[in-house]
């Protein structure tokens, strides 16, 4: 990102301002903000679901203004925090997260063992051709937390994706089970840019590098200790959460 801005159609003040920042292949970086602070903004905008209207973003060197849309959606597996929980099988629901290959069940295995969800899964009725939802008969509800990771397991789903995004999606789980579903991301992710947006330090402080926003715009950046010891805004944070596991 280089020097991005945006507003929102019909919003009077800007949603991201001169937002400068850089993730190598192989690096996770975490974003931290209070709500509206253009994390999920900064997402929609490196998947060009928007366009800066300053600045601009660079993926390989080149502005992703230039590559193809669909070209450029197959080297991304994001995952946001409203995820859509299909009325479809559990497979489809899995397969969901790359549509060329939306019936391939060996796809769905592979995906759900690294999204963590094979072992409900397997548990299940008919395992991956178990109908889900209650618009159909006999299908079968979820809980929060097994629903999120069927959405993880999508974002697996693309083989070719070397961004992956989690934009707080383990919200319905606790922090330990979080910080666990999070090293096992960091672990399938290895070789590729792993983002991250979550509320919770115990998942952030794991991030090689840590972003801080704030108004749409970048106050603190480094890595967990080195954030500490600036004792601000992020050192603060980290403190009050900390504060309440004690």
């Amino acid at each position: 990102f280089e020097a991005v801005s945006f507003t929102y159609p019909g919003a009077s003040h800007p949603a991201l301002s001169n937002v400068t920042l850089h993730i190598s292949p192989g690096k996770s970086l975490a974003l931290v903000g209070e709500n509206g602070s253009g994390k999920t903004t900064l997402i929609k905008l490196l998947t060009r679901l928007y366009s800066p209207e300053q600045g601009r973003i660079l993926l390989d060197g080149d502005d992703i203004q230039d590559w193809n849309p669909e070209t450029l959606r197959t080297r991304i597996g994001v995952i946001f925090q409203d995820f859509v929980r299909f009325q479809m099988l559990v497979g489809e629901n899995v397969g969901a997260g790359d549509v060329n290959f939306f019936k391939d069940e060996q796809r769905w295995q592979e995906a759900a063992e690294k999204g963590m969800a094979t072992p409900f899964i397997e548990k299940m009725s008919e395992g991956f051709h178990t109908q889900l939802g209650r618009w159909f008969k006999g299908g079968q509800e979820l809980s929060g937390g097994q629903w999120q990771k069927i959405a993880l397991s999508r974002a697996f789903m693309r083989k070719e994706a070397d961004i992956l995004v989690l934009d707080e999606p383990t919200a319905a789980m606790d922090a330990e089970a979080e910080a666990t579903v999070f090293e096992h991301f960091r672990q399938h992710a290895q070789d590729k840019m792993a983002i991250v947006i979550s509320h919770r330090f115990s998942t952030v402080r794991m991030a090689d590098q840590i972003i801080v926003m704030d108004g749409g715009s970048i106050i603190e950046s480094g890595s967990h200790t080195e954030l500490l010891t600036e004792n601000g805004r992020y050192a603060h944070l980290f403190k009050l959460q900390a504060a309440g596991y004690q």
